[in-house]
C-alpha cells in the first residue's frame, strides 16, 4: 500500500486540526465522569425526588454499578459517536474533492482507504482511554480501589467493539459516497446488530458480545470469565474490521472521482 505512512500522518493531523479528536476526547471525558457518578448518586436522586411515591427497592450503589453504568454509556453514546465520526471520511472527501486531488500522487487507493480507518480507529482508542481512566479514577474515588489493568483490558474491549461500528459506517460511507447515508446505514447497522444480539448464540460471534467479558474483567478481575466466548467475540469482530476494509477498498476501486 504504497504511501500508508504519509496519509496516515495526514489523516492524524487532521483530526487534530478539525477538533474531532478534542471534541470526541471531550465527551468521552464527559461519559467516563457522569457514569460513576450516576452509579453512585442516582438512587439518592430518585429518594429524594419520589420520597414516598418510589415503591421499587432501591439497590446500594457498588463499584460493579459503575462499571456497568460506563459499559452502557459506551456502548451508546460512545457507538452513536463512532458512527458521526466516520460517515463522512470518505464521501466528504468526494464531496470537496479533495479525493482526487491526494489519488493524483504516487498512493494507491487501498492505502488512502487504510490510513483513513486507521486514523479513525486511533481517534477512537484515545478516546476510550481517556473515557476508561477518569471512571476508574472516580469508581475509587467514590466507591473503592479497583484493579487498572482490568480496567484497561474492559476498555480494549469497548474500543474494539466501537471500532466495529465505525468500521461499517465507513464501509457505507465509500460505497454510497454520501455522508448521509451512511450514518442512516451505520444507525441501522447498530440497532438490527443489537436486535440480533439477543440470541446468545448469534451474540457470542458480534461486537455487542465483547460487553459482558469487559465487565468481568474491571468488575470481578476476569472471575468467571469464559475464554472462549470471548476470543470468539472477538475473532468475529476483527473479521467484520476486515470485511468492512475490504468491501471499502472493493466498493472505492471502480469509483470515478
Amino acid at each position: 500500500m504504497s504511501g500508508f505512512g504519509v496519509l496516515l500522518r495526514k489523516e492524524l493531523l487532521e483530526a487534530w486540526r478539525t477538533r474531532r479528536l478534542p471534541v470526541l476526547a471531550a465527551l468521552f471525558l464527559v461519559i467516563g465522569m457522569v457514569s460513576p457518578l450516576t452509579a453512585k448518586y442516582l438512587p439518592d436522586i430518585l429518594k429524594a425526588a419520589l420520597g414516598n411515591q418510589l415503591t421499587i427497592p432501591v439497590p446500594t450503589p457498588t463499584a460493579a454499578m459503575a462499571v456497568d453504568q460506563l459499559q452502557k454509556n459506551l456502548a451508546q453514546l460512545g457507538a452513536l459517536a463512532a458512527i458521526a465520526l466516520a460517515m463522512g471520511s470518505v464521501s466528504g472527501e468526494l464531496d470537496r474533492g479533495t479525493a482526487a486531488l491526494v489519488l493524483a500522487q504516487p498512493v494507491t487507493r487501498p492505502a488512502f482507504l487504510a490510513a483513513k480507518l486507521v486514523s479513525i480507529l486511533a481517534v477512537l482508542g484515545v478516546a476510550t482511554l481517556l473515557a476508561v481512566v477518569v471512571a476508574w479514577l472516580y469508581t475509587w474515588v467514590l466507591f473503592e480501589p479497583q484493579s487498572l489493568p482490568g480496567w484497561l483490558a474492559m476498555g480494549v474491549l469497548a474500543w474494539l467493539a466501537l471500532s466495529a461500528w465505525a468500521a461499517l459506517t465507513f464501509l457505507a460511507s465509500a460505497a454510497t459516497g454520501s455522508t448521509m447515508a451512511a450514518a442512516g446505514i451505520g444507525f441501522v447497522a447498530l440497532i438490527v446488530i443489537s436486535l440480533v444480539a439477543i440470541v446468545p448464540a448469534v451474540d457470542r460471534l458480534l461486537p455487542t458480545g465483547l460487553l459482558a467479558p469487559g465487565t468481568l474483567l474491571a468488575s470481578a478481575g476476569g472471575a468467571a470469565l469464559d475464554g472462549a466466548a470471548l476470543a470468539t467475540a472477538v475473532a468475529g469482530t476483527l473479521a467484520l474490521l476486515a470485511v468492512s476494509l475490504g468491501g471499502a477498498v472493493a466498493a472505492f476501486r471502480g469509483r470515478e472521482l
